[in-house]
Order: structure tokens, then C-alpha cells, then sequence
């Protein structure tokens, strides 16, 4: 097997196979672990997710970390977790994986950098916050154009009329800044956004959740927890949500209320059109800035694959089980979900669950993805992840061997789905 990527997913990953004696390969792009956190954030970044529900379940945080540890305490982190289990033995560092392509007989061929190799199957966990999304209109602004992945540290706002277009978690960590060493901050909204204070009566707020609770449950009490901490988002100048919470990724950020209630935030609807510096929005007002800090997202995408290989649509990779692909065995593409709250305690269960995957696949002649298919699975509808769900889900996958076994055998015989 190859293990693609040694961020947290990726190293959950091999983990679990080097615990199973399946034997693996792992490969790095760059000359450390940690993924995003190593080297895709900006130096001032804190989680917004708690220690709690951050940490893998088989491995926890320092004690003197705090509630919300910082970017170099992840990375710290990160790499106290690979040192701990070994996990650098054989990783091959800056070394890039340029295709994957399926043969004939069910191996895959893998091309890194230019060395040919042949492999059982892949685990694809390059991650998904590396493919930049900007706005089409930003080609034609005269000034300064920054996306939120290459933000790195204050001084690239200090002193500078900044927009700020996006109001999730980058995007008010951006506005926070450029409100604290910037000359003014605008920050452009498309949509309303829910919102939700980091701390709650001392307690960070995603740890205030009963991971047995109804979403429906779940959202009445957010409501009362931002009425009673924030109140009504249109007191600052912010617009109502257009979604239920949950349905979109909620923006964990209690310092943006500050600065908008100081003036050092000015809250803007979507952007109309711009000429030169002057940016003017759908409700007619404009502005003239400096720098426009782009925290738009990214594009989902698997360049080392033949297009269509994954089936996306917008945000959502259609796999099965969370990471199998239809029609194909032993691909894994590992980590594209995007859990509500920390993706720690659901890394290492899933891991384990896919280990066994791997071992159940070996049994099988047909692709395990088709067999949970006729077992009543399905692609997810959305992106976002109810980890909760998730770890129900993983309880019930681990247990479903005999089951998936006596399935496959019934569809490889053409008997109807029990």
C-alpha cells in the first residue's frame, strides 16, 4: 500500500496500517509532518476547535496546552505524534506523487516524481485547503490581491486599507488582524453566517454539545447560547443566516464582535464590480482599498488521478464509507469531510476501520465500495460532517465484516439484495 501525505489524516493512516502489519510506503510533497499546520497557516492561527476535540483519541495534548493551542503547538504537536509511534521510519520526504492511474489487474501504478512503482493500493490524504479559490473580479483590481493560504503574518496588512471578502473562521481571523494593524478593515459578506463564540460560561462552545444530542437539539441550544453571548448578528451590522446552524461550516470567532462594535470593522455586502482601487458592493456604497484578502475557499481536486476517476460535485467527493470510490478496489481517498467540531477523535477509529477495510477487501471479488452500495450505503450529501454520526457510523462499519462478506457472496451468485 502507499500512504500519500503525512498531515494528520495521513499519519492517523499509517498508524493504523503499521499497527495491522500491512505493509506501506508513505510519501511527503514536502520535508515535514503536520500538513497544513506545518506550513499552511499563519503564524498568529489558533485552532477553533477545543484541545478536546482536536487531539487523537490515542494520543492526547500536552497538559499545558491551552484551550486553543496556537499553529507552533499543533505543529508541535503533530510531530510528538509521529516520533511517538515511529512514524518517520521509511516516510519518504519531498517526494511527490505526480500520477495514480488503475491497471487491468487491480494494482495501480503510481509515478513519484519520475520513478515508476507498482502498488496493492493507494490512500490518497493530500488534503484538501491547497487548491486557491478566488473571485473572478479580483483580475481586475488595481491593487494588492492576498488569498487567506498565503497570509503568513500581520505585516502584510499592517498600515493598509484591507477588504476582507468570506466571513468563515480564515476570514475573521483575517479581519481581526487587519482591524488591529491595519489603517481600516472592510470585510465583504456574500451571505449571513452563523456565528458562534469560542468560549461559553468559561467552557469552549463545541465542547458544550452532548455528543448523544438530536442535531435538532443541538441547534435550538446554539441559538440560545448566541442570543444570550452576541445577541442579534443585524446590531452589528451583520446579516441574518440564509441556512440552518450546521448546514453550512459554523465561524468559530468571538473577536470579530469587538472590533465591529469599535468601528475597526466595516461590514459589507457581496462585492458588484470594482475599477481600479474602488470596490463597490450589490447595496450600491463603495470603498478604495489596499490589499483584498481573499478567505474564499478552495477547489476539491485529485490532479494525480485521471479526471472523473472521484465523482465531485462542488465541495463533495461522492465516496462510499466516507473514502471508497465505486467500480474500484484499494483506493482510498482519506480526509475530504469536514467535521462541525475537531477531526482528532474521529482520525484514529476511522484509521483502524480502514486497516480492517483493506484486510475485508483482500477477501472480496468485487470492489467493496459496491458491496456497501447494495448494503445501503451512499455518497453523503453534503461536505460537513457530523462527527458524532461519524463515530456511530465507524461503530457500526467495524462490525459489519461477516455481513459484507455473505453480501458479496449473494451478488457475485446474481441473488436480489436481501
Amino acid at each position: 500500500m502507499l500512504v500519500l501525505g503525512a498531515g494528520p489524516v495521513g499519519l492517523g493512516v499509517a498508524r493504523a496500517l503499521k499497527e495491522a502489519r500491512i505493509p506501506y510506503d508513505h510519501v511527503e510533497a514536502t520535508d515535514h509532518v503536520g500538513g497544513n499546520w506545518a506550513h499552511g497557516v499563519y503564524t498568529t492561527a489558533h485552532i477553533i476547535s477545543s484541545k478536546k476535540t482536536t487531539q487523537y483519541s490515542d494520543f492526547r495534548m500536552p497538559a499545558s496546552y491551552p484551550d486553543f493551542p496556537s499553529a507552533a503547538q499543533m505543529k508541535g504537536y503533530f510531530e510528538d505524534y509521529a516520533d511517538a509511534f515511529s512514524l518517520r521510519e521509511g516516510l519518504e520526504f519531498e517526494r511527490r506523487v505526480e500520477r495514480v492511474t488503475p491497471r487491468d489487474d487491480g494494482l495501480w501504478d503510481v509515478l513519484v516524481d519520475d520513478e515508476a512503482r507498482v502498488y496493492k493500493g493507494v490512500f490518497l490524504c493530500n488534503g484538501h485547503h491547497w487548491e486557491k479559490r478566488l473571485p473572478a473580479w479580483t483580475a481586475d483590481f488595481d491593487g494588492e490581491v492576498l488569498h487567506s493560504k498565503d497570509y503568513k503574518t500581520p505585516d502584510q496588512l499592517a498600515g493598509k486599507r484591507v477588504l476582507v471578502i468570506g466571513g468563515g473562521n480564515s476570514g475573521c481571523d483575517l479581519a481581526s488582524e487587519a482591524a488591529r494593524v491595519g489603517a481600516s478593515c472592510d470585510l465583504s459578506l456574500r451571505r449571513g453566517y452563523w456565528f458562534t463564540p469560542k468560549t461559553v460560561f468559561g467552557v469552549p462552545s463545541v465542547e458544550l454539545m452532548s455528543p448523544w444530542a438530536p442535531v435538532l437539539l443541538q441547534r435550538i441550544a446554539l441559538r440560545v447560547l448566541i442570543f444570550a453571548t452576541i445577541g442579534r448578528y443585524t446590531d452589528y451590522g451583520l446579516p441574518k443566516p440564509d441556512h440552518k446552524p450546521f448546514e453550512a461550516h459554523p465561524t468559530v470567532n468571538s473577536e470579530i464582535f469587538h472590533y465591529l462594535k469599535h468601528g475597526r470593522i466595516q461590514p459589507r455586502r457581496d462585492v458588484r464590480s470594482v475599477e481600479g482601487k474602488t470596490v463597490t458592493f450589490v447595496d450600491g456604497s463603495s470603498t478604495e482599498v489596499d490589499l483584498v484578502a481573499c478567505a474564499t475557499g478552495y477547489d476539491l481536486s485529485f490532479p494525480m488521478l485521471d479526471e472523473g476517476l472521484v465523482p465531485i460535485e462542488g465541495k463533495n467527493a461522492l465516496l462510499i464509507g466516507g473514502a471508497l470510490v465505486p467500480g474500484r478496489k484499494n483506493l482510498y481517498v482519506v480526509g475530504t469531510m469536514q467535521p462541525r467540531y475537531g477531526l482528532g477523535p474521529l482520525v484514529r477509529p476511522y484509521a483502524v476501520l480502514l486497516a480492517r477495510w483493506v484486510r475485508l477487501q483482500d477477501q472480496l471479488q468485487l470492489p467493496l465500495a459496491d458491496v456497501l452500495l447494495r448494503a445501503g450505503a451512499h455518497p453523503p450529501k453534503s461536505h460537513l460532517l457530523d462527527p458524532h454520526a461519524a463515530l456511530r457510523a465507524i461503530w457500526l462499519g467495524e462490525r459489519m465484516g461477516p455481513y459484507l462478506r455473505w453480501l458479496e457472496r449473494r451478488m457475485r451468485a446474481g441473488s436480489p439484495a436481501p
